[in-house]
């Protein structure tokens, strides 16, 4: 464990969930590949649809609707249901796909692998702080065995914009009755998790488990209050 600002009172721990609380690139691989065999099977006029494909109809529903992307289970449910149409589907049929499609994708999305250490510190942690789980992305900690230590979880797009926005550390400040600086933040992203939970008043814990140089990396912008390798490091915290 690395301190480079003074740690204060801390009251609760929040946490982002992908790459902090586990590996989330083999998951996103898998789901992408299952989520493309679903849609190109699902209807004869998608059984040629690329992924390449399906990234532009993101990007351009993003330049037509640029705050789109503070909502990516939307953003993707909307750039299904507009493959849809463009393949000939009826609005009724794209929209039942679309559903369809997601509901599929979900089931991958959160088909994680959570480590043993993510389960044991967690643990650990929730038996003398309230957790909070703030997530930019779509997994679902109810469907990987992680929903029951968190007092709530709250997840860019329906609590607000996306981290580094200040929308859900506030929030999860408000619910938790708290004030912002008796927050530590964990993350594994200098802009989102650290920057942001910096700039509104929150501490900040940067998880570095591949070894990268805060001095030299092109994201860093403010200092963390600390860094750490390893989940099970914040147990010293206790």
């Amino acid at each position: 464990m690395r301190f480079y600002r003074p740690l204060g009172h801390i009251s609760a721990l929040t946490f982002d969930l992908d790459d902090t609380l586990y590996d989330n690139r083999p998951v996103i691989r898998r789901t992408e590949q299952e989520s493309l065999a679903f849609i190109r099977g699902y209807h004869p006029a998608l059984s040629a649809l690329e992924s390449s494909d399906f990234q532009q109809l993101r990007q351009a529903l993003r330049q037509a609707e640029p705050d789109i992307y503070h909502d990516v289970t939307e953003w993707r449910r909307r750039a299904l249901e507009l493959g849809m149409l463009n393949a000939g589907l009826s609005a009724d049929e794209a929209r039942a796909g679309a559903d369809a499609a997601m509901e599929h994708f979900a089931k991958w999305r959160s088909a994680i692998d959570v480590p043993q250490e993510t389960h044991d510190t967690l643990a650990a942690l929730a038996k003398k702080w309230p957790l909070v789980a703030i997530t930019n992305g779509n997994a679902q900690p109810a469907l990987c065995g992680l929903d029951g230590y968190f007092s709530f979880v709250l997840r860019a797009g329906p609590d607000g914009r996306a981290k580094p926005f200040h929308d859900m550390y506030h929030l999860a400040a408000e619910r938790l009755n708290l004030p912002l600086g008796e927050i530590l933040h964990v993350g594994d992203d200098l802009t989102t998790d650290v920057a942001g939970a910096i700039r509104c008043g929150v501490q900040a814990c940067w998880i570095n488990p591949y070894g990268a140089d805060l001095m030299q990396a092109d994201d860093a912008r403010l200092l963390p209050h600390i860094e750490i390798s390893r989940l099970a490091s914040l147990t010293a915290l206790i």
